[in-house]
Order: structure tokens, then C-alpha cells, then sequence
């Protein structure tokens, strides 16, 4: 049991150290990227393109709904009031059973009519299409159909109906910044190669001030879930994902925002319905098409917040939201299995996919056993605990001094709160992850893998959408629980 024991302890103590290399090397790499942006993409660059309507390529911005009367208003005029020369906005309502689809058709004047509707990528039926007999709408197509049970049957109809070759994938209670599809689609027309895809910063909507869809205060989130996701957030886009885009290994573009190339995404076979992480699944089928038909590809994560989103209010949101990521995981590598190692799709066999295997789909695992193992250790009288606490003592500080990185990377990029007091708050919140949050996250996480084991709860549940503060009166929307897929 000893030498059991022993080799146990040795084989944590690598995974450790690997993983300290790893998250070191992508915050150095993270860095050179970001202050490389900054330098390439400046305001004179969004000026010039908004200034040539001609060369800017047009972007569907395609938001499904459902059962979204809250929000559903205030979140489609943040939409057309993007500042950019050539887009659209496609709202897919997915079958809602409030009253989503006649608040949208009394809002913005809307009127059905006759459209070529050609099936690209497969959903479920289309029954209506509406748009605007109000000029100042022109922008806004509507599509009614049947309900589809998942987020990726809304897009393929939203797919079906764009008319443009890139669309932005989001979702309806997301606040997109004025100027997103400019920043995005800049590193698109800067590129020799195809970029398929463009990931950029997500951030929590929570507590910040909002006027007829524009954020006007940005604010840290007052609950403590949302406070410990931005923080969360920080570290996977300015640090993780901006470091892996140095070398084009990004493993998926979220699928709460994202630019796509639509000529690929429809070859690729359009959004899995089954998937339960169709945002890496996209990714994967994307970068998997490129390959089989001997195509070079880009796949760019810029720094920017370009999305703000609702995040979990309380532990029972989040419960189902990391378990249903937690099933996605493991799903990924049992239908995307032929590419692990596979020489063949070349950096994303070889480096993206067994990361994502090691370093992600069996960290909770890991971690979970760890425990256990550390518990029996104990009761046993095998720890030393001459260099056990100085252990746990540098996991920590390296957890927290990671969060700190992402912290400053977000300050150089934009300092989007009003005061250096507010990010003292992401800071206090950081220190208090390790021992709060992130054993949450590991728990949820098993339980999703569980989960997709034994085929139990795979509905997407209900969610609780809160509002946003509003900046004139200073009032909240009252919170109001309304069914998600």
C-alpha cells in the first residue's frame, strides 16, 4: 500500500507541475497577444471600415428565444442598434409559450411574409417568417417555428433563413457592445488564411446599469455566484483562450458568442440538436471539415468584451448549468473519439483535443480522488506534514495569482469599472475560490458525467432570468422564472 501510496503522490505531484507549466506558458503567450492586438486594431482601423461600407462584409447576427417575454424588447433593440455599416438580426423564436412572438410582433410592427426557405442544415419546421413594415426595422427578420428542444435546432433555422456568410452566434439575453461585429470581423479581413471562426470576452451582466439595451455602468455582480463566473470568465478568455489562439489551438468558440463563417459551419452539417456542448461540437466538425478537404484555417479569440450575459443567480442555476456542461464534455469525446491522436486533423488531434482529455474532461476526477486519497493519508499517518501544508500553501497562491493575471489583463485591454475599488471586489472573490466555488464546480461536474452514463436528466431545465438594472430610475426588474430549454 505504501509503494501504492507513493506512486500515487508522485504521479499528482507531475499533473500539478504540468499543469503550473501550462497555465504560466499560456499567460506569457496570452500577453504578448494581447498588447499585439492592441497595437494592430485600433480605433482608426473600426473608423476606416465603418467609413467604407463597400468592403465590410456583411454579418447575420442570429439569436434564438424562447419563452423570453422579460427581455425579449429591450435585448432585440440592443441588437439593431449595433454600430456597424452591413448586418442583420434573426431572431428564431423556438416555439415560445408566452408571449414572446406578439410582443415582438407588436413592438416592431411586424407582418409575415412570402420567403424562399431552403432547408441548408437540418431542424425542426419553420411555420412563419415576419418582418417589419416599419422602415427603421429593416434590419430585423423574425422566424417562428416549431420548438426544437435545444438551442442548436434554433440556430440551424437561423442559419437556414441568414443571408450573409458570416453570422454571429448568441443568445437573445445577451448584450452585445455597440461596436462587436467591427472588432470581430477585423482579424477576418487582416488574415491571409480563412478564419472560420472569432471568439471574443464574455462577461456578467449582472448589477450593470442598462438603458434601452446599452449598458451605460458596467459594475462587478453583486451575488456571489455571478462575482466568482467573471472572475472565472477572465481567466478562460483573456488568459486560456487568447494563449492558445497564439498558435490556432483555440478548442471551441462559446456558444453564448461567436463569429462564424457560414459556408463551412452549413458543410460541417450545421449545430449537432443532441449535443449538449454544440459550441465546442461546432468547433470540432468546423476544424474537422477544414482538414478532411486539405484546407488551411484560422480560428482568432480577440481580447475585447464584446458579450454580456446573465449568469447563474444561485447554486441550483449553476448546478444545472455546469452539470449540463460536464455532460457536453464527456459527449464531445465520445462522438469527436476518432480525432484524438489522430495525425490527421493535425494540431487539434494532437495538442487541443488530449488537453482538453487531461486537463479538463479528467480534472474533476482527479481532483475528486485526490481527496479521497489525501483523507485516507491522513487517517493512515502517511502525510508529512513538513511539506504538506507548504504544498497546499503554493496550489493555493498559484490558483489566486492566475485570477490576479486575468484581473490585469482585463484592466490592459479596458478598464471597464469606474474605479480600481470595484476590482478589488474580483480580487477578494478570487481568494476565496479554491474553498467556496471551485469545489461546486468539480461536484457539478461529476454529476454531469453521471448523468450522460446513465442517460438521466437531459433536458435543459428552467432558468431565472432577473432583468437588468435600469440606469434612469435605478429600479430592478422584479425576478421572474420563466421555462428554458
Amino acid at each position: 500500500m505504501e509503494g501504492v501510496a507513493l506512486v500515487y503522490q508522485y504521479l499528482i505531484f507531475f499533473y500539478s507541475f504540468l499543469m503550473t507549466v501550462i497555465y504560466i506558458s499560456l499567460a506569457i503567450l496570452g500577453y504578448i497577444n494581447i498588447v499585439r492586438n492592441k497595437r494592430k486594431y485600433t480605433e482608426k482601423e473600426e473608423e476606416d471600415l465603418k467609413m467604407l461600407p463597400e468592403i465590410a462584409p456583411g454579418i447575420s447576427v442570429v439569436a434564438p428565444a424562447f419563452n423570453e417575454e422579460v427581455i425579449i424588447i429591450e435585448n432585440v433593440r440592443s441588437l439593431l442598434n449595433l454600430d456597424y455599416p452591413n448586418f442583420e438580426v434573426v431572431i428564431v423564436n423556438d416555439g415560445s409559450k408566452d408571449k414572446t412572438l406578439e410582443l415582438l410582433i407588436e413592438e416592431f410592427e411586424l407582418i409575415e411574409i412570402p420567403f424562399p426557405y431552403i432547408q441548408k442544415v437540418i431542424c425542426q419546421p419553420v411555420k412563419k417568417i415576419f418582418r417589419s413594415k416599419n422602415e427603421k426595422f429593416r434590419r430585423l427578420t423574425i422566424v417562428d417555428k416549431e420548438n426544437g428542444g435545444t438551442k442548436a435546432d434554433a440556430m440551424n433555422a437561423g442559419i437556414n433563413v441568414a443571408k450573409y456568410d458570416y453570422f454571429i452566434n448568441t443568445d437573445v439575453d445577451c448584450l452585445l457592445a455597440r461596436d462587436t461585429l467591427t472588432k470581430c470581423i477585423l482579424p477576418v479581413l487582416d488574415s491571409k488564411r480563412r478564419v472560420i471562426a472569432v471568439g471574443a470576452t464574455m462577461r456578467m451582466v449582472n448589477n450593470c446599469e442598462v438603458k434601452d439595451g446599452v449598458i451605460t455602468r458596467v459594475r462587478p455582480p453583486k451575488a456571489f455566484i455571478p462575482t466568482f463566473q467573471e472572475t472565472e470568465y477572465l481567466r478562460s478568455y483573456l488568459l486560456a483562450k487568447m494563449g492558445w489562439s497564439m498558435f490556432n489551438l483555440i478548442p471551441n468558440v462559446s456558444g453564448g458568442f461567436g463569429l462564424f463563417y457560414k459556408p463551412v459551419t452549413i458543410d460541417a452539417g450545421g449545430y449537432d440538436p443532441l449535443s449538449h456542448a454544440e459550441d465546442m461540437d461546432m468547433t470540432l466538425r468546423m476544424v474537422a471539415n477544414m482538414r478532411d478537404n486539405k484546407q488551411k484555417y484560422r480560428i482568432v479569440q480577440i481580447p475585447d468584451t464584446c458579450c454580456w450575459t446573465e449568469g447563474p443567480p444561485n447554486i441550483k442555476v449553476l448546478q444545472r448549468q455546469r452539470s449540463r456542461w460536464g455532460r457536453g464534455l464527456l459527449q464531445i469525446f465520445v462522438v469527436h473519439r476518432k480525432l484524438l491522436f489522430n495525425r490527421k486533423y493535425g494540431r487539434m488531434g494532437f495538442w487541443v483535443m488530449p488537453y482538453a482529455l487531461v486537463f479538463e474532461f479528467m480534472a474533476p476526477i482527479i481532483e475528486f480522488f485526490g481527496l479521497l486519497f489525501m483523507i485516507f493519508l491522513l487517517f493512515t499517518d502517511q502525510v508529512n506534514f513538513n511539506t504538506f501544508w507548504l504544498m497546499l500553501f503554493f496550489v493555493y497562491l498559484l490558483g489566486v495569482t492566475i485570477s490576479l493575471v486575468a484581473i490585469s489583463f482585463d484592466i490592459l485591454t479596458k478598464k471597464h469599472y469606474n474605479s480600481y475599488r470595484e476590482y478589488i471586489r474580483l480580487v477578494i472573490f478570487s481568494s476565496l475560490e479554491a474553498v467556496i466555488y471551485h469545489p461546486l464546480i468539480v461536484i457539478f461536474s461529476l454529476n454531469g458525467y453521471i448523468q450522460f452514463l446513465t442517460r438521466k436528466d437531459f433536458s435543459w431545465g428552467a432558468m431565472t432570468r432577473q432583468g437588468f438594472k435600469q440606469s434612469e430610475s435605478e429600479t430592478e426588474i422584479l425576478t421572474t422564472a420563466v421555462n428554458k430549454k
